[in-house]
């Protein structure tokens, strides 16, 4: 039967009606699965963070809350869309906050900017202790039939970060602080000594001979030791308001931030001895140990800023006089040693006598480790007193003027070597010489140096001058026209302990240096700080921007090696590579 057209056309019309029907709701269906596909994934995402991450409504109902959230805060089971109670509290500086009035805060005084609390704590519902976090904070509209809007909330867990942290500065063995810890305390407690008159002071504490303790009863009885002294230390300081650190191997030290009198150290160095002969036993028989005890005090040894290293060497005092000694180290004690009238007026006679001998360190080039200089060092043998420290002599030369007279045998006593180990076709190298103030200002220097250079036949390359940041900024104008001067003959110029003096930037730029020494001071401590790594590697990139070849000095061992030569140095010097020594022991490293 055939249909009216009319009714031919509407059955047509509801067929592709009905199909785009159905097409639109496959497509609404498929979008819709793609939705709840994806915020699924997202939730399974957030679901593994290790951050907590918390959506509540503008009614404080939770709409979403991770398993790392519902862990912290142990939530019921049914939790969706209820509010939360109690409401966790936040603590900003010293007040506990709930969290949804600290919301209402940041929305009143920030808006929309997300806002980061990296000490906030928080105190979890159920818990007993408050623990650190960062807090992440942020509100996003959402126009809904039952909320306008929710606030993101992302909690990040603090503790392990600060365990690790924790264990950096703790000694494996006994968990004591360690010397990093030691070197942060002190810088706080040597802030605040002039709060009070008392004095401070810096105990350290060498178990003796333990190497061959080791040989004899084993390695794992003498960690015993360590972990049982470092217990009795640590309630000893405890009960007398001291500071304990276990610094090294069998190294400890106390700081006792409050003393009137040096008895007390000395008291404390015997009540630690009393303690170590008769506290450690071994299958049921006391054994007997010794140590030695060096000690430095503010103000009575120096200046804070080198207390710890004079506590090491009143410490290798005590060693010297054999095992169970307590050494103090005093101001000016090795000045007391030496009569300074004796000694000034042996100065002059010993330069012509040949008293003074030049030795020599070495310097590497860090690529290969190789040595390609030396830097000259004068030691002074006295007939009576023996070997004189450099700064006990070099002070009073400086005060008599004889320094001048003392650099130019220097001088020509490195020329003669130079001369000598051309002959004998030892490997050329360049011989560093430390330059003083005094000769900077003093008349005839430069043209001293091109009569020695012209006599010798020494090629002026092989001799380089080492200037202090302090001598060179004393006198500007002059140390400028000498350093350039010597630059004109060919010989090359260091700017010797850099990092210890207060050398601008502006006037850096303009110095006539070929090379940049950083002092030793810098990298004492580079192995256990990021600070001083980062302080001595931004050093090292600076000579290198200013087109100055780097030294780094005070090298003592592989790892400080290696990390000062992944920072791109280009020399390296220090004991691990060599000490001061004769030509005639030095002359054995640059044979060919």
């Amino acid at each position: 039967m055939d249909l009216p057209l009319n009714t031919l056309v509407l059955c047509v019309a509801l067929i592709v009606s009905l199909i785009i029907l159905l097409i639109i709701y496959q497509r609404k269906n498929a979008l819709k699965k793609r939705i709840e596909s994806k915020v699924s994934m997202f939730k399974k995402a957030f679901d593994i963070s290790e951050d907590a991450i918390l959506v509540l409504s503008d009614e404080n109902r939770v709409m979403y809350a991770n398993i790392a959230l519902q862990n912290l805060l142990s939530l019921p089971d049914e939790f969706f869309e209820k509010s939360l109670d109690p409401m966790p509290k936040v603590r900003i500086k010293k007040e506990w906050i709930p969290l949804d009035l600290f919301i209402d805060q940041l929305h009143r005084n920030h808006h929309d900017r997300m806002q980061s609390f990296p000490q906030s704590s928080l105190l979890p519902v159920e818990g007993q202790h408050s623990i650190p976090v960062n807090l992440y904070i942020d509100r996003v509209s959402e126009k809904k039939e039952n909320f306008n809007w929710c606030t993101i909330i992302a909690i990040h867990d603090l503790r392990k970060e600060y365990e690790r942290s924790q264990v950096a500065y703790r000694h494996k063995l006994t968990n004591l602080p360690n010397q990093l810890q030691a070197k942060a305390d002190l810088n706080k407690l040597f802030s605040k000594i002039h709060l009070h008159n008392k004095k401070l002071a810096l105990v350290l504490i060498d178990i003796d001979n333990i190497s061959q303790i080791r040989g004899m009863i084993g390695y794992e009885q003498s960690e015993n030791i360590l972990i049982h002294f470092g217990q009795y230390l640590e309630q000893y300081a405890k009960v007398n308001a001291y500071y304990v650190y276990h610094t090294f191997s069998n190294n400890f030290l106390l700081c006792l931030p409050v003393i009137e009198t040096v008895d007390e150290v000395v008291f404390v160095g015997r009540e630690i001895q009393k303690e170590l002969s008769r506290f450690y036993k071994l299958n049921d028989v006391p054994f007997h140990l010794t140590a030695s005890i060096g000690a430095s005090i503010y103000p009575d040894s120096g200046a804070t800023l080198n207390l710890m290293d004079l506590a090491y060497k009143a410490m290798a005092e005590a060693q010297k006089s054999g095992y169970g000694h307590i050494h103090i180290y005093m101001k000016n004690e090795e000045e007391a040693r030496y009569d300074e009238m004796e000694i000034f007026s042996a100065i002059h006679e010993a330069i012509g006598k040949e008293e003074f001998e030049v030795y020599y360190q070495p310097i590497v080039r860090t690529k290969d480790y190789e040595v390609v200089a030396a830097e000259a060092l004068i030691r002074w043998k006295h007939p009576v007193h023996g070997y004189i420290p450099p700064d006990i002599f070099i002070p009073m030369l400086e005060k008599s003027g004889s320094i001048i007279e003392l650099g130019r045998y220097v001088l020509s006593e490195v020329l003669k070597q130079q001369k000598r180990w051309e002959m004998f076709k030892f490997k050329p190298i360049e011989v560093s010489i430390n330059m003083s103030v005094i000769e900077i200002e003093s008349d005839g220097f430069l043209e001293h140096v091109t009569q020695q250079l012209s006599e010798h036949q020494v090629a002026p390359e092989l001799i380089k001058f080492e200037i202090t940041e302090g001598a060179a900024m004393k006198n500007e104008s002059q140390a400028d026209r000498l350093l350039h001067g010597l630059k004109k003959l060919g010989i090359s110029i260091a700017l010797d302990d850099f990092g210890t003096g207060y050398t601008s930037f502006a006037y850096l730029k303009e110095f006539p240096a070929d090379v940049l020494k950083i002092d030793k001071s810098m990298v004492d401590y580079i192995l256990g700080s990021e600070e001083d790594q980062r302080i001595v590697k931004a050093m090292v990139e600076l000579g290198h921007t200013l087109g100055m070849k780097v030294v780094v000095e005070g090298v003592e061992n592989e790892n400080m090696v290696e990390i000062l030569a992944s920072f791109g140095c280009d020399y390296l010097q220090g004991y691990y590579f060599g000490k001061p020594q004769p030509a005639y022991e030095f002359q054995e490293l640059i044979r060919r």
